[in-house]
């Protein structure tokens, strides 16, 4: 090999080796900061991440939602029709939030079952709704329905 044909293939050795670092320190980033969503039948089924915050989407239960008072802190039921996760914030909440209506909110669960939110956003019109919580809706409702169509035939 001349030496001329060492110095390149060393330069392309050494352009490897960096662009496989590269990609190693953006998938690393990556990894820590992916967050997740959830429904709430995944969320009481436990699968969710632990010691670390994702999405939780679905409706606000109507009747659910309880003040704390003289305090920022509300309480309130995120359901996606076949199970329900009762969830805490302290904070003002969105102007759209309301019972009945979808909301994403993101934190994490409790030993005790409780999803301490850090935010709370609620849609922000009537068509739109993100499309995870769209489909863990549907999945929700579909397996209310099976249920409801099961005890019909006992």
């Amino acid at each position: 090999m001349t030496p001329t044909r060492k110095k390149r293939l060393l330069l392309v050795l050494m352009v490897a080796l960096g662009v496989s670092i590269a990609v190693a320190i953006f998938l690393t980033a990556f990894k820590e900061n992916i967050m997740f969503f959830k429904s709430p039948t995944e969320v009481v089924a436990q699968d969710y991440p632990t010691n670390r915050s994702f999405r939780l989407g679905g409706m606000v239960k109507a009747g659910s939602m309880h003040r704390v008072p003289d305090t920022l802190k509300v309480q309130f039921v995120v359901t996606d029709y076949a199970d329900d996760v009762k969830v805490e914030f302290e904070g003002i909440l969105p102007d759209l939030f309301r019972e009945g209506q979808g909301v994403v909110t993101i934190g994490q669960m409790t030993d005790n079952g409780l999803f301490i939110a850090e935010e709370v956003l609620a849609k922000h019109d009537e068509n739109y709704m993100p499309p995870e919580a769209a489909d863990a809706l549907e999945k929700g409702q579909l397996k209310m329905s099976d249920n409801y169509n099961n005890k019909d035939s006992e």
